[in-house]
């Protein structure tokens, strides 16, 4: 009886010793095998790439460059590929709705691993949420891209050119173009010749010490002549620079605006004539009248306008008036002759 015992207890010590090698080697193999924490230590995340180029389950998953966790799952959905990532539940508070995610690379040729930049904008992603993705910055494929998109302008650009389009396509295309082109930089070296030898207004500036000293000259004299008028010398320093001118012509402004004011308001007979329509509709037909009086004078008209075009009614009141002229003296002269007044009683 006693033997049994002491088999069944060395079996049962065999048994746990397995078992506890069995945990151990299970707990190696887990954490080699990048797990990186139990199941209730991590969550899952999905993302969606145009191209995982050549990314795997079981690829790293990294935040700010920190391995959190691996890709667990990949399927099409559509044209895209949706990713199932497992992540330490330490990173849910870093990984937000303002995070991205982008498919990188451990080195330059190294195994593709899966990006998630970090983020303090928005809310945490919760369990099995969609973190957007964006293509990472510098990626090779992208430089390729815009490398390509550029000589793809430059192409059209050249072409353009050859077909002479544009102000530099007509010049490669253009003869006439060229040619005044041409003209124009031969005007221009010959204007440049001109004033290394002195001629014209400019040339002489250029090369006569004498003119060139003259202009300097009267260039003294205007500073030294703004320098009397800043002291206030002479009268047009005084008037720029008394204060009493400059109140005296304060008062004469203010005075016109009064003036101003009062034809505006329409008072006065100038005010009247500016805002009274009245007025200016009598002073227009007083205009008109005048107007036909003198059209009839120039036509004859009347009186005073055959004074004016008749030359014998001109001779005759001439005559008349000389005559009148010559009565009047003769009765100076002799008043009995013409005057003979008799005086009769009843």
């Amino acid at each position: 009886m006693p033997r049994t015992r002491s088999l069944a207890w060395s079996q049962l010590k065999v048994g746990l010793l397995t078992l506890a090698a069995v945990v151990l080697s299970l707990l190696f193999i887990f954490f080699v095998g990048g797990q990186g924490a139990f199941a209730w230590q991590q969550y899952h995340l999905k993302t969606r790439f145009k191209d995982v180029q050549g990314l795997k389950t079981g690829a790293v998953v990294r935040v700010a460059g920190v391995e959190v966790g691996t890709v667990r799952d990949m399927q099409f959905v559509g044209s895209e590929v949706e990713v199932v990532l497992r992540v330490s539940r330490k990173m849910q508070d870093r990984i937000r709705t303002g995070s991205r995610a982008s498919v990188g690379s451990l080195s330059l040729l190294g195994a593709p691993v899966v990006d998630i930049s970090p983020s303090l904008e928005g809310t945490s992603v919760p369990d099995w949420g969609y973190v957007p993705s964006a293509r990472p910055y510098g990626q090779l494929a992208a430089v390729a891209e815009g490398a390509t998109r550029s000589l793809d302008e430059a192409t059209r650009l050249l072409a353009d050119l050859r077909r002479g389009r544009g102000t530099v396509g007509r010049l490669f295309t253009d003869d006439a173009l060229y040619r005044d082109i041409r003209g124009f930089i031969d005007a221009a070296e010959q204007v440049v010749a001109r004033l290394n030898v002195g001629r014209g207004t400019v040339g002489r500036l250029l090369s006569d010490d004498a003119l060139y000293a003259s202009l300097q000259q009267s260039v003294d004299s205007l500073a030294a002549i703004t320098k009397r008028l800043r002291a206030g010398e002479g009268s047009l320093g005084r008037l720029l620079q008394d204060p009493a001118f400059a109140a005296s012509l304060t008062s004469t402004t203010d005075n016109l605006d009064a003036v101003t004011g009062r034809i505006r308001r329409g008072e006065g007979t100038i005010g009247r004539l500016v805002n009274d329509d009245t007025l200016y509709a009598r002073l227009d037909a007083t205009t008109e009248k005048l107007d036909r009086v003198l059209a009839d004078l120039n036509k004859g008209g009347g009186t005073a306008g055959r004074l004016l075009h008749d030359a014998d009614l001109y001779e005759n009141m001439n005559k008349a008036v000389s005559e009148l002229r010559a009565l009047v003296g003769e009765i100076r002269q002799d008043p009995k002759k013409y005057l003979n007044v008799k005086v009769s009683l009843f």
